[in-house]
């Protein structure tokens, strides 16, 4: 998985990078179990500070997607056990979106399509198949 930092975004570098890797987990780029590079390898990859690797890599094992184990590093574990959590936290998420795409005269089905392109782009649902 290749990831690109704009350092010239409004939107924190370690953001950018926990983003770019959940879009790699969606998009099995990055697989359960795998690995992913030290917090020191990565900083220095993406000229960046090891505490803004760091900081994404704790978000990302609080939110679920990782688990940091001493011997193999941050290992891809992305939790179902949490669905309950998961999906509280994905209403409040897109409660914001919702109420911004309703102001900007986007209709439901609009919506709708939206998120069916989504989850095609990441080829499966939670059926395990294309929308």
């Amino acid at each position: 998985m290749i990831i690109r930092i704009d350092f010239n975004s409004s939107e924190a570098i370690y953001m950018q990078l926990r983003n770019q890797i959940v879009i790699g987990i969606a998009q099995e780029e990055i697989k359960a179990g795998e690995s992913l590079p030290s917090v020191r390898q990565l900083a220095e990859e993406l000229g960046v500070n090891m505490h803004t690797v760091n900081k994404a890599y704790a978000i990302l094992k609080n939110d679920g997607y990782l688990t940091l184990d001493r011997r193999k590093g941050a290992v891809v574990c992305v939790s179902i056990e949490r669905k309950h959590q998961n999906m509280e936290n994905m209403n409040m998420g897109m409660r914001m979106m919702v109420a911004e795409a309703i102001c900007k005269d986007i209709s439901l089905a609009e919506m709708h399509q939206i998120i069916t392109d989504m989850y095609n782009e990441f080829g499966s649902n939670q059926d395990g198949g294309k929308l």
